[in-house]
C-alpha cells in the first residue's frame, strides 16, 4: 500500500476554507498512487481551544473525508473536534473513512495539558486499530506519541501506526525523535503528519512529517512548507524484520516487583 502524509497549513477555525485547500492536495496525493492519505491534527479548524468549536459527530469534516474518499477511491483520514453525547466539550477524533462508505473513529486517549486541552477536550477511552489493504493500522493522535505503553500494547496487531499532529516548532526534535523511536521498538511503519504555519493563537509550526520504517529508516521526509510524502508499506516487510529480530518476545510484562506501589500495572488505557 502507498500511503502520502500531506504537509499542510490550517486556516484558523474555517472549515470551509481547510476543505477547499486540502481538495487538491488529497488529489495531488492520490496522482501519485497513494491509496491512503493522512491529513493533520485538526485539519479544519487549527488546534483550537475556543468554546464550542466542537461540531456533532458525523459532521462536516467527517462528511468531507468520507466525500474526499469516496470520489478518490482512497483512504482519508485526519482528526478534527468532534461532540458527541450529553457534554459539550469535543472529542478529538481523528476519523478514518474508506472509499466504500466505512469509518473508523479513535478519540485522542491523552489530552494536552500543558496547553489546556484537558479542560476543553474529552479524553477518549480505548485504542483503534483496523485493518486496511491487508495492514493492520493502529491510530494515534500528535500528544499520544509520548506514551510508549500504549504503542507498545497494540504492537503485536499493529503493521503501521499512524499519527497526525499539531506539534509546535519549539519541541521539532522531540516529534523527531519519538517517531523514529515508535517504529525502532515496536518494529512497524510510524507516519507522522504535522502541519506547517503560524496557528491563530500564535504557535508555530514546523512540520517536519516522516514515514518511518519498522527499523527505523526514514522512508520519507519534509522540514518547511506544505508538500505530500510518499512511501510504500508492506505487512511481509513488518513480519520480516520481526522474524529476524526478534526484540518483542523479550519484553518482560509489567509485574508487581517493577510497578511502583501507588500505580496499577497495565498495557493499555
Amino acid at each position: 500500500m502507498r500511503i502520502a502524509a500531506v504537509q499542510h497549513d490550517v486556516v484558523w477555525e474555517d472549515r470551509e476554507a481547510n476543505h477547499a485547500r486540502l481538495a487538491p492536495q488529497v488529489a495531488h496525493a492520490v496522482g501519485a498512487g497513494a491509496d491512503l492519505v493522512l491529513l493533520s491534527e485538526t485539519f479544519s479548524t487549527g488546534f483550537s481551544m475556543t468554546p464550542g468549536i466542537g461540531e456533532p459527530e458525523g459532521g462536516s469534516s467527517a462528511q468531507w473525508l468520507q466525500a474526499q474518499a469516496a470520489e478518490h477511491g482512497v483512504w482519508v483520514g485526519g482528526s478534527c473536534a468532534e461532540v458527541a453525547e450529553d457534554d459539550p466539550r469535543p472529542f478529538n477524533s481523528f476519523v478514518l473513512a474508506g472509499p466504500d462508505g466505512e469509518v473508523h473513529r479513535y478519540r485522542k486517549l491523552h489530552p494536552f495539558t500543558f496547553a489546556g486541552e484537558h479542560e476543553r477536550y474529552r479524553a477518549g477511552a480505548e485504542p483503534v486499530t483496523v485493518t486496511v489493504g491487508g495492514l493492520r493500522i493502529s491510530l494515534f493522535v500528535c500528544y499520544d506519541l509520548r506514551f510508549a505503553d500504549e504503542f507498545w500494547a497494540l504492537a503485536p496487531d499493529t503493521d503501521v501506526y499512524l499519527v497526525p499532529a499539531n506539534w509546535p516548532a519549539a519541541r521539532r526534535l522531540h516529534w523527531q525523535t519519538l517517531l523514529q523511536a515508535r517504529a525502532i521498538e515496536n518494529q512497524a511503519y510510524v507516519v507522522g503528519c504535522n502541519r506547517v504555519g503560524t496557528a491563530g493563537d500564535g504557535t508555530e509550526h514546523v512540520g517536519d512529517s516522516r514515514i518511518v520504517s519498522p527499523l527505523g529508516e526514514l522512508l520519507a521526509t519534509a522540514a518547511e512548507g506544505e508538500t505530500v510524502l510518499l512511501a510504500d508499506v508492506d505487512a511481509a516487510e513488518v513480519a520480516r524484520v520481526r522474524d529476524r529480530f526478534r526484540f518483542m518476545a523479550d519484553r518482560r510484562p509489567q509485574s508487581s516487583a517493577s510497578t511502583p506501589s501507588n500505580r496499577t500495572s497495565s498495557t493499555s488505557s
